[in-house]
């Protein structure tokens, strides 16, 4: 059974990273997805009437596994990714937000949502159990369950452009992070930095084989350098490296990948019936 798909022999049930390969995770997406829409079809073939129980609480326990895998695999991809992680990421990424829209555009599903919601002056809920319910229903209403059924399909076809959009930008931004440098090799140019900023930097432009000083756009380079360092210049140059990541007109550049997202954005929120994203 693969590993990602059963409960973690650990403390406190934590990822066992050694054990978990990239080859595990787009087959334990795909069980956990399976597993996750028949917990849905669950809830929604219950012979009984719609109570906070049957409805609202087993949807929230719903999709733990899915939520658990999910929350593994972006968290690899946003801090240490690699061309196979990112392919993984690409290709999971259309499947979640597929599967997000069959459960908030069920039309069965949320009609028992709803129907819990109307009663919910004369169920006796406690404030946690009120305030679930009320999450629960105004993200169906609020993201296209009372949709006709072209308009749903409309916005499932802006929602799995989105992902990838994002998911795109996402990589390209982190591709500049790592690739950006800043070498320093005048020891004056460390003045008001810390010493541990200091060896960092040097043990960093040590392994690239560097002589010197290297700072770079991650945050336990960056932040020190921004707060401590004297040379206003070189805050000013890093500053900058930093707020122009993926805006460099190159390969990473993000500037159509933004528009293409504010557009859609835009069309999804009007098509939900607001003015604004």
């Amino acid at each position: 059974m693969n590993i990602l798909n059963k409960t973690f022999d650990t403390q406190f049930n934590t990822a066992p990273f050694s054990k978990i390969n990239e080859t595990d995770f787009l087959p334990a997406f795909k069980t956990a997805i399976a597993e996750a829409k028949s917990e849905i079809d669950s809830i929604v073939d219950n012979p009984e009437a719609p109570n906070f129980e049957n409805t609202i609480e087993a949807l929230d326990f719903s999709g733990e596994q899915l939520d658990r895998i999910s929350s593994i695999f972006f968290n690899l991809n946003s801090a240490e990714t690699n061309d196979a992680i990112q392919k993984i990421a690409q290709e999971v990424s259309p499947l979640l937000s597929e599967f997000s829209n069959d459960i908030t555009l069920n039309k069965e599903l949320f009609k028992r949502v709803k129907t819990v919601y109307e009663q919910k002056n004369t169920l006796n809920l406690t404030t946690e159990q009120l305030t679930l319910l009320d999450k629960k229903y105004k993200g169906f209403a609020r993201n296209g369950a009372n949709l006709s059924e072209d308009k749903k399909l409309k916005l499932r076809d802006i929602d799995k452009k989105l992902s990838q959009l994002k998911l795109k930008f996402g990589e390209n931004v982190l591709a500049e992070t790592n690739t950006y440098e800043m070498l320093l090799t005048n020891e004056k140019d460390l003045s008001g930095l810390p010493e541990g900023a200091i060896e960092a930097a040097k043990q960093h432009a040590e392994s690239k084989d560097k002589e010197g000083w290297l700072f770079t756009l991650d945050y336990p380079s960056y932040i020190p350098f921004m707060t401590y360092a004297d040379n206003r210049k070189l805050r000013k140059t890093l500053a900058i490296a930093a707020g122009k990541k993926a805006f460099n007109n190159d390969a990473l550049d993000n500037q159509e990948n933004v528009l293409a997202i504010v557009t859609l954005r835009s069309e999804r929120a009007q098509l939900l019936g607001y003015k604004t994203h």
